[in-house]
This record gives C-alpha cells, sequence and structure tokens, in this order.
C-alpha cells in the first residue's frame, strides 16, 4: 500500500470512521513494514471495527529513528514557547470542531458510555489548553550567588519519549502524555493500547494538521511485549511514561534501569471510600455509586473498597444497593445508559473471576455478580455492577485490582481503625473521604497512604491538578505543572564576571 501524507488524510471528507488505519512515523500514515495488520473490535457488540497496522521491532525503529531526528536535528525544540503554545490551542481547536467525531470513535472502540466520552474527551481538549498556557510561564530561576558569580537555570526538553497508553481511557490519557511533551520540546513515540488504538492515531493526526513537525508526534499501533518491550529497551530513548498495570510497570522500571531512562508510571489502585456517620447521606451514595461504577469500573482510581461506619451501615447499602439496581446497561450511545460494556471477554472473565473467588471465600453478593445480556448487544463483553459485602482483608477480591464494577464493603466503628485499614495495601493512588467535619477530613487526608483524596467530591483530577501515586501505584505526577518537570531537564549555568581573574590553585 502507497504511503500518503498525514496532511493527505485528514484533509479527506470524513475520514475519521474508516474500515482501516495505519501507523504514523514522521507525519505519514503508513503501513508495517511486515505488512501485518490486525482487527480491533466494538466492545459493545464485539464486532470488528477496523483493521489496525501492526507494527514490529523494525517500525518502532523507524519510529524512534524520525523521534530523535526530530528532536536533534528539528526546528519544534527550538520554537519559542510562545509559538508551541499557539500550535498546542490550536490542537485544541481542531479537537472542539470535530468533538462529536471523536466522541464516536471513542465509544465505538471502547464500549464506554457516550458520556463517559463526552467527559474524557473534554478533558483531553483541556489538557492542551491547559499546557499551552502552563508552558508559558515555566521557566529557571536565577539564584543568589557569591560577589562575581552568576548563576540560573535554563529548563530543556528532555528528549525522545516513549509513551505506553492503557485502553480505560484512550484519548484521554493520550491527550495527558502527549500534551506536556511536547509543550516542553519533546518529540514523542505513542504505543496505544492494542484493544483501543484509534483515538491515539487521529490525535496524532490532529497534532500534525495544526502544525506540529514531522517526526514529533509517532504512533504505532502493536504488542506491548514487541513495540513497548522494544522501546523501554532503546538507547536513543531518553524517558519512558507508562500507565497500566502494576506488574507490568515493575517490568518497564527494572528494564529501563539499563540506560537509567527517565521514567513516570501510573499504575493499579484499590483505592478505599470512607463514609463516617455524620456524612451527608445523599451526597455519600451518589458520589461513591460514581466512585466505582464511572467508566464500567475501568479506572486506576476506582474507589472500590468502601468502609461504612456501623451507626450508618444498614441505611446506607440500602439505599446504594437500591441506587445501583437503576442504572442502566445498554447502548452506549444513549444518554440513559450509565454503564458502558467491558473491554474484552478476558476482562470479563477476570472480574467475574474475582467475583466469583470472593463467594467461594464466604462473602456475600447483595447484587450482580454475573455476566450481562444486553439486548440487542449480546455480542458485546457486559458485566453487572456488583455489590459484595461480609468481606475479610485476607480475601482475594478485597486485595487485588479487579478492574470492573465491583465494589467490596467493609464496616467500621473507629477513626483511627478506618485509616489503619485503608491503608492495609499496596497501592497508594485515590482515596474519598465522605464526612461534614472539615477538622476530621483534613486529619484524615493526611493520613492516607495516596497520591489524590476525594473529600465530599465524586470527582479525582481536572486539568492542573496533580495525578499519581504512592507505593505500588507509581510514582511522576500527571495533568499538572510539575508534569512539565518530568520532561525537562534543568541545567545549572554558572558563569564569573569579577574584574580579576580567578586563580584557585595560586599558580
Amino acid at each position: 500500500m502507497a504511503e500518503t501524507t498525514t496532511k493527505d488524510v485528514v484533509t479527506e471528507v470524513g475520514t475519521m470512521k474508516r474500515s482501516h488505519y495505519g501507523m504514523i512515523i514522521n507525519g505519514e500514515r503508513t503501513e508495517s513494514v511486515s505488512e501485518n495488520k490486525y482487527d480491533t473490535h466494538n466492545p459493545a457488540t464485539g464486532e470488528v471495527l477496523a483493521t489496525v497496522a501492526k507494527a514490529n521491532e523494525a517500525d518502532a525503529e523507524k519510529a524512534v529513528q524520525a523521534a530523535r531526528n526530530a528532536f536533534d536535528h528539528g526546528k519544534w525544540r527550538k520554537y519559542p514557547v510562545g509559538k508551541r503554545s499557539r500550535v498546542l490551542n490550536q490542537i485544541a481547536a481542531i479537537m472542539r470542531e470535530r468533538f462529536k467525531d471523536l466522541v464516536e470513535m471513542e465509544v465505538l472502540n471502547s464500549g464506554k458510555s457516550v458520556g463517559a466520552a463526552t467527559v474524557q474527551i473534554n478533558q483531553a481538549i483541556e489538557d492542551f489548553e491547559f499546557y499551552a498556557g502552563a508552558i508559558v510561564g515555566h521557566r529557571g530561576t536565577v539564584n543568589n550567588m557569591p560577589y562575581g558569580f552568576f548563576n540560573y537555570t535554563h529548563k530543556e526538553p528532555v528528549g525522545v519519549c516513549a509513551q505506553i497508553i492503557p485502553w480505560n481511557y484512550p484519548m484521554m490519557m493520550a491527550a495527558w502524555k502527549i500534551a506536556p511533551a511536547i509543550a516542553a520540546g519533546c518529540s514523542v513515540v505513542v504505543k496505544p493500547a492494542s484493544l483501543t488504538p484509534i483515538t491515539a492515531l487521529l490525535i496524532n493526526e490532529i497534532c500534525h494538521e495544526a502544525g506540529v513537525p514531522e517526526g514529533v508526534v509517532n504512533t504505532i499501533p502493536g504488542s506491548g511485549a514487541v513495540v513497548g518491550d522494544y522501546l523501554v529497551d532503546h538507547e536513543a530513548v531518553d524517558k519512558v511514561a507508562f500507565t497500566g498495570s502494576t506488574p507490568i510497570g515493575k517490568d518497564i522500571m527494572a528494564k529501563a534501569s539499563r540506560t537509567l531512562k527517565r521514567i513516570t508510571l501510573e499504575l493499579g489502585g484499590k483505592s478505599p471510600n470512607i463514609v463516617f456517620d455524620d456524612a451527608d447521606m445523599e451526597a455519600a451514595v451518589a458520589g461513591s455509586l460514581f466512585g466505582i461504577y464511572f467508566n464500567t469500573g475501568q479506572s486506576c482510581e476506582a474507589r472500590s473498597r468502601m468502609f461504612v461506619h456501623d451507626s450508618i451501615y444498614d441505611t446506607f447499602i440500602e439505599q446504594f444497593v437500591a441506587k445501583t439496581k437503576k442504572l442502566v446497561l445498554g447502548d452506549p450511545f444513549d444518554k440513559g445508559t450509565h454503564i458502558g460494556s467491558i473491554i474484552s471477554q478476558e476482562q470479563l472473565d477476570v472480574i467475574d473471576g474475582y467475583v466469583q473467588s470472593a463467594v467461594q471465600e464466604g462473602a456475600t453478593i447483595l447484587t450482580g455478580g454475573k455476566a450481562a445480556e444486553v439486548e440487542g448487544f449480546e455480542g458485546g463483553y457486559w458485566y453487572e455492577p456488583t455489590v459484595i459485602v461480609d468481606v475479610t482483608p485476607d480475601m482475594k477480591a478485597v486485595k487485588e485490582e479487579i478492574f470492573g464494577p465491583v465494589v467490596v464493603v467493609e464496616r467500621f466503628s473507629d477513626e483511627k481503625e478506618v485509616i489503619k485499614r485503608a491503608n492495609d495495601t499496596k497501592y497508594g493512588l485515590g482515596s474519598a473521604i465522605w464526612t461534614t467535619n472539615q477538622a476530621r477530613a483534613t486529619r484524615v487526608a493526611h493520613q492516607i497512604q495516596a497520591g489524590i483524596v476525594m473529600v465530599n467530591s465524586p470527582f479525582s483530577a481536572f486539568p492542573g491538578t496533580p495525578f499519581g501515586g504512592y507505593k505500588e501505584s507509581g510514582f511522576g505526577r500527571e495533568l499538572a505543572v510539575e508534569s512539565l518537570d518530568l520532561y525537562m531537564e534543568d541545567k545549572s549555568v554558572l558563569s564569573y564576571y569579577g574584574s580579576k581573574p580567578l586563580n584557585p590553585f595560586g599558580v
């Protein structure tokens, strides 16, 4: 198949929805050197959505060399920050023009509800707008020195960055990574999840249309074990940013150490959701419902461990279960749908395995607990929103990340006790506190071992709020001004301007 430029592709009518998607290397849509491709599916129906070019090591090498050449010899990192800022704003503007099309493609390739996709695409746009502003004011410092000396720090882009994207938030996670990297002046090679590559490819095309030079953003769908590993091992890659599971994050960290790459890891979670006896019941029930079931529970910071105070436990659970049963599973494009599909049959089986293990260990299912049948979507992958009680801390479903619409519920009676139990996990990404006592909220928030604490709020992040975890949930922060420093080096420039020559050795 002949290669065409990205400019040609994005100016074609109706190009977002296609039967086939090529990878993007050095500003061109191209096929794999092996000519291999694979099917990507609509999880809501199980049907093939499109074919996608499947990258191998040779393609990854081409992408790295394109990014390396763009960084070492190109003009992007030399642009004044104001010019890079204008390009990022133009990316956001084009995304806004094509908002409905982007939402449609995200729904089709991920199976999520249109409501969830709408929120996520909007945040992806806001990410580019945020970093367009943040980079303009991101600068070095002038430091106090002894008389005759002058010192300033200069921020420089770190270089070529490999960015490995998960399937649960395909476009939003791509924006989280691409926006700060190119704002800082880096070049990137994006490896989207094999299950959901389409919107990452589309965002790459939009970057070029907005004025990002060729080679600065490259996107290569393919196997993590092949393409991902190749990028992590490559000596010409200066940084790796990864969002995904903790086991894979550990493997990436070990491999990246061989070349001392900078790394950012946003990994798994088993976030606690603590409901105190003085909580606003209505708000706590509604917020807790969103906290676990948004995005079909396929969120790293999903509040999947719920702790409810003894004195309100029965009332809270009654209301929570009643509302859970009202959640609608159905056509992802129906605005009345709350719960979308599971990403794949494999993930559905994983979720059900955890639920059945809890039952075998003595837990009780109050609602859900099995795969769902959705009329008109019988070939898709669906799971009922599930509430599990009578659990103990040693149960597999309580300790491990399920990554589905499943919450486990425990009672508590004491503040110190619940803090200890909430922290009794290898993870430390998100956490939620429901109380009307501000002193308690602050006190508990400062003791929870997590990078994100939500107080009386169902929402975990907005552009400008640092997102990242403690412990085995990874390190580094995304979505914030601090993220720019993860893509930059601080260079210290020290000069002497005294009238007399310095002669330290005195010879």
